[in-house]
């Protein structure tokens, strides 16, 4: 059985959106497509990378030459290093600050910067970083967007425009809500 050259081996780009519950499936989506023999290149924010590195030390993410991590900025102030960050202001800034730095990245990527990496083959990212979509097209490549929630989650999105044209939602009035144990 022969070996995979560096140019021969599929590199994909993998980049959730940036808070834990779509971090952690894209990682092991990430683990996963590494043992079937990827490059991985995985993209978090700025600010998730720097708590990843202090959670788990600054020499945690050595040692795989195959499986590197990256950082893009996702245009927020810096903040408190434990402080979470607000979704709402993710969601309306990570779209306008993050696509151009993760198009020079890919550019990088594919560069002479990093000669021992094989070229970028696709890209995989979370559902809600539409902003990789118009990257995958400029630079020509497949992309999946992959739903890091869960079923019942998907479930209700998908249902969500139904629930509206029958007046479910959103809640009208003066609704008070019990929580019985």
């Amino acid at each position: 059985m022969g070996s995979i050259t560096k140019t021969e081996k599929p590199h994909a780009i993998c980049i959730p959106y940036p808070a834990q519950g779509h971090i952690n499936p894209m990682m092991k989506l990430a683990k996963l497509l590494h043992f079937k023999g990827f490059h991985i290149s995985f993209v978090n924010t700025d600010y998730n990378h720097n708590r990843l590195l202090r959670s788990r030390g600054t020499s945690s993410l050595d040692g795989l030459s195959d499986f590197r991590f990256y950082s893009i900025p996702d245009g927020l102030p810096p903040s408190q290093a434990e402080a979470t960050q607000s979704i709402p202001a993710l969601c309306e800034s990570v779209p306008k600050h993050s696509s151009e730095p993760f198009c020079e990245l890919i550019t990088r990527l594919n560069g002479d910067e990093e000669p021992d990496l094989p070229p970028v083959s696709c890209i995989i990212s979370d559902g809600c970083m539409s902003f990789t979509v118009k990257a995958a097209e400029m630079f020509g490549l497949p992309e999946v967007l992959f739903w890091t929630t869960s079923a019942c989650g998907l479930l209700a999105y998908t249902h969500y425009r139904d629930l509206i044209k029958k007046g479910y939602t959103p809640l009208k009035g003066d609704i008070t809500v019990l929580f019985l144990n």
